[in-house]
């Protein structure tokens, strides 16, 4: 791949150029780790865009029509249905953007009812444009999730407890990819979801990524420990430290 030459801002001020004139176009904003302030050399462009709901598909022409100007597409991939009615996704990558500066584009329908912009959750978007107030959200709905994490800490105990024998077993049959595979979802998993339901509650949901940003320093690094195991002896003492923890964690959320 060539050496990088095109810059995240030209891609950004060329898409602006183009697509904010368009009448169907309502918005455009940035997502990822703009919206959380931890841009770095490696940060893609998490670029979204909200269009008139028959206008997905010219959206995507524009943007391509735009990118190509600037650069070769070495890679174009567009994702199967999302978990979010009314939102469609194209990464792009451009052979003078380099492999790190994707352009993952969501072309979102203005009748969605989610468009990713609950702040706890997706950070503050950086809007660069906003023609009919996209970014007027309601506020975030504590209350709503405090019930459904209620439920959900319940589930996780009684979940957690019932799944523990299927790391046991493949340890005492000597298998270890199956004691690891099943460590890994049953209870490491789990132990995440509590301890982000302890510490960052709105992001429950996004498992062992962020962690060191979402967590406090020292369960991120004790979380390390647990995930690097080296045999069926080590997998036996994390699972039991991270069961002791597990249950620790929800004596604390429900106390």
């Amino acid at each position: 791949m060539n050496t990088p030459t095109l810059t995240r801002q030209e891609i950004i001020t060329a898409l602006i150029r183009r697509l904010e004139p368009l009448e169907y176009v309502n918005a455009m904003w940035e997502g990822g780790s703009a919206a959380f302030n931890r841009l770095d050399q490696w940060s893609d462009i998490d670029l979204q865009f909200d269009v008139a709901d028959d206008k997905v598909e010219e959206t995507f022409q524009a943007v391509q029509a735009v990118l190509e100007a600037l650069s070769p597409i070495d890679l174009l991939y567009r994702t199967s249905a999302l978990p979010w009615p009314g939102i469609f996704q194209i990464f792009y990558r451009l052979s003078k953007g380099g492999p790190y500066l994707l352009i993952d584009t969501a072309v979102i329908q203005h009748s969605a009812s989610d468009k990713l912009l609950d702040e706890p959750l997706h950070g503050k978007a950086v809007f660069y444009f906003d023609k009919v107030g996209v970014a007027q959200i309601p506020p975030y709905d504590w209350a709503a999730l405090h019930e459904r994490l209620v439920k959900r800490v319940a589930s996780l105990r009684t979940v957690f407890d019932l799944y523990q024998c299927m790391v046991t077993k493949e340890i005492y049959r000597g298998n270890p990819l199956d004691a690891l595979m099943f460590y890994n979802s049953c209870t490491l998993r789990p132990l995440v979801e509590v301890l982000r339901i302890l510490h960052t509650p709105a992001r429950h949901g996004f498992g062992i990524h962020y962690a060191y940003v979402d967590l406090p320093a020292e369960v991120s690094q004790r979380l390390e420990q647990l995930y690097f195991v080296g045999s069926l002896e080590d997998i036996t003492h994390k699972r039991e430290e991270a069961e002791r923890w597990f249950y620790q964690t929800l004596d604390e959320i429900e106390g």
